[in-house]
């Protein structure tokens, strides 16, 4: 969370993104195996890279982005992570080799992949299950749709609803363990 190597914006969102609280609650230790879905900008992997450098192994698993792999190759925390390939709309999912990673983090993506199809949604997390160990933690963060709204199967808005995400968790092999309200924001009104 203190590492100087992050953004001056990433670490002002600190407060109302609760990443250490969310770490904590998906487990997340020094010495795993981390496979972060879709990092977008990397604000998750500015945190999750220099805490995972010295015991764990953190796989980032992305489009090729010519913006996020100048960002890995800018600063020297960044050395150890592995680009893995990941893109929901080609299905292309060599995240990690199979059965080796601790937990597969995704942040706020559940809405991109559903826009795509709910058969490459479900894809996504059939990846996620394969990457795991037995026992493995697929941490999920995701803009909620209040359960009395209907889902539109796009997820358009950028809101899903819980037992949506559940329901994929599930098609895949996995079985609910937790849930948290670390990130429920009750001003969110779910219609941005």
């Amino acid at each position: 969370m203190a590492a100087d190597t992050r953004l001056v914006g990433n670490v002002a969102r600190d407060t109302w993104r609760h990443p250490y609280e969310t770490l904590t609650f998906f487990g997340i230790k020094p010495d795993q195996t981390v496979v972060e879905l879709a990092p977008g900008g990397g604000w998750y992997t500015e945190i999750l890279a220099p805490y995972l450098r010295d015991a764990g192994q953190l796989y980032a698993a992305e489009g090729g982005s010519v913006r996020f792999k100048a960002k890995m190759d800018s600063m020297g925390v960044y050395s150890k992570v592995k680009l893995s390939v990941f893109d929901a709309a080609k299905g292309a999912f060599d995240i990690a080799p199979a059965g080796t990673a601790d937990a597969v983090l995704t942040f706020r993506n559940v809405h991109n992949w559903m826009s795509l199809g709910h058969d490459k949604a479900q894809a996504v997390f059939d990846a996620a299950f394969k990457a795991l160990k037995p026992g493995g933690v697929l941490g999920v963060e995701e803009h909620r749709l209040p359960a009395s709204r209907t889902q539109d199967p796009k997820a358009a808005s950028g809101y899903v609803h819980e037992a949506v995400v559940i329901k994929f968790a599930e098609n895949a092999g996995f079985k609910l363990a937790g849930r948290s309200e670390v990130n429920a924001n009750p001003k969110d009104t779910a219609d941005h």
